[in-house]
């Protein structure tokens, strides 16, 4: 519940900046005459229709095992994660689009010169978005959200965009007008790259791949480390959505009473969960050596 409370107050000052971002750099860019501002603003328009689907993903993630889903439901998080990326890349297509629409019509039709209105929306942007970056991906760390990551990684986008929109602006008002809508296009390449890693990231959560290789020596020495246990012969994991599920086999004299190799079992198993917070469930069998 704690985490849902965590998840819940970031995404709402996230929803309340990226509205009040949006309208700005609109007006911003149809007053400065600005294509770059104007693909910003429906990019951070996108971050708040993005923001109410984490908060559907961590809600119904925290829900208790059920019936129906025993393991618990923390794998939902990974679909809403999956359909913020997609909802990213189709963002950043129609930004890239609309540029290069813009310069293919450049022979027809002057591409007027922004205005400072523009510029100054485009650096005021920069830095709210990464320091709301920060704010969210300290956050999604805190708690281990993908969702909440990929929110994180949303705002990095859009200041990156950002970014790409001032040097269009001031490219433009140098007397280069065709770097404001080719800002447009390269704000497009750095969303759909972003969509892609935040696609791939929660993919591999949803295919139990493994935990990495760090994680998964330093609970190898926690195992060996209880007295009882002659040799660990097997560790498997595989990531839930935000937790860990790990399978392991250990080995110990075989002539011990059922009581006392239970016990060793159990102390691997406690251990296991107290020194990893995000293991959700460890399963322990003893081989007789």
């Amino acid at each position: 519940m704690e985490n849902t409370k965590i998840a819940l107050k970031v995404s709402t000052v996230s929803i309340a900046v990226n509205a009040m971002l949006s309208v700005g750099k609109l007006i911003a860019g149809l007053i400065g005459h600005s294509a770059a501002m104007i693909s910003d603003s429906v990019h951070s328009l996108s971050d708040v229709l993005s923001t109410f689907v984490v908060i559907a993903g961590v809600k119904i993630a925290d829900k208790k095992s059920d019936a129906h889903h025993p393991y618990g439901h923390e794998r939902l998080e990974c679909v809403a994660a999956i359909i913020l990326s997609a909802l990213l890349f189709l963002v950043g297509l129609g930004i890239g689009m609309a540029g290069v629409g813009k310069i293919a019509k450049m022979d027809s039709s002057a591409i007027e010169v922004p205005g400072m209105a523009a510029l100054a929306a485009a650096l005021i942007s920069i830095g709210v978005k990464e320091a709301m970056y920060w704010y969210t991906r300290n956050a999604a760390k805190q708690i281990n959200s993908g969702a909440l990551m990929a929110d994180a990684w949303h705002h990095r986008s859009d200041s990156l965009s950002s970014v790409g929109s001032f040097v269009g602006i001031m490219g433009a008002r140098l007397g280069f007008p065709v770097l404001d809508p080719l800002a447009s296009i390269i704000i497009c390449a750095f969303i759909l790259k972003v969509s892609f890693n935040i696609f791939k990231d929660s993919i591999d959560k949803m295919v139990d791949r493994a935990c990495d290789e760090k994680t998964t020596a330093e609970m190898k020495r926690v195992v060996c480390s209880v007295e009882g246990v002659e040799a660990l012969d097997l560790i498997q994991t595989r990531l839930f959505g935000s937790k860990i599920y790990v399978d392991i086999e250990i080995s110990a004299d075989g002539e011990l009473p059922l009581y006392k190799a239970h016990s060793i079992a159990q102390e691997v198993h406690d251990k296991m969960e107290s020194n990893f917070p995000l293991v959700k469930h460890c399963m322990v069998h003893v081989n007789p050596k």
